[in-house]
């Protein structure tokens, strides 16, 4: 759950870097996120200090610019240009499908975990693929229908898993191993395609 949302800026050797600074109850430690339209987003625990963040991403500032010079190459050629008009109409174009997906993944790996859920909703986010409330609903984004199958069921399996532990506590990361033991990997994929998911 997110607490409270900032902008900030800072000066990473000759440039200066906004960002968005989150505070989350979840958040055991700072996770840094660097998104296709070159944002980044700082996300921090409710008792962490925006000082030790500012040190953190000091530490990493080789990693966040050149992520942020990587998105630049494809923003000049338009490819990741975020038009919402032609957004709107993807969405149109695959939210049935995504539901289709997205319910047929979570009704198979419910039954292995013997969880029951409330509702399946796909939508069109920006930043998240999937999440989890405490009214037993999951959300998707529609998305997850053009993402290789095994990261697609990760995402299912991870939303899942909430409806047991309610955290990313070890218990929780030993649920989604019980379907998905390389989900170290699989997360490692992810960030090196530069999605954000966890």
């Amino acid at each position: 759950m997110i607490m409270k949302k900032q902008n900030k800026n800072i000066k990473l050797y000759d440039k200066n870097i906004n960002y968005i600074l989150k505070t989350s109850k979840r958040a055991k430690q700072v996770r840094l996120a660097i998104y296709c339209d070159g944002s980044l987003v700082a996300t921090k625990p409710w008792w962490m200090s925006e000082k030790t963040v500012e040190k953190f991403i000091i530490k990493k500032a080789n990693w966040i610019l050149s992520k942020i010079e990587h998105f630049k190459q494809f923003k000049k050629n338009n490819s990741l240009e975020r038009n919402s008009k032609d957004e709107q109409e993807k969405y149109l174009k695959y939210k049935n499908e995504a539901f289709k997906f997205a319910s047929e993944r979570v009704n198979y790996y419910s039954r292995i975990y013997k969880v029951k859920f409330n509702r399946i909703t796909v939508k069109n986010q920006k930043t998240k693929w999937g999440s989890c409330s405490k009214k037993r609903n999951l959300n998707f984004n529609y998305k997850i229908l053009l993402l290789p199958k095994h990261i697609a069921d990760y995402i299912v399996v991870h939303e899942l898993c909430h409806l047991k532990e309610f955290n990313h506590s070890k218990r929780f990361w030993n649920l989604v191993a019980e379907i998905i033991p390389d989900y170290l990997e699989i997360r490692k994929e992810i960030r090196k395609k530069g999605l954000d998911y966890y």
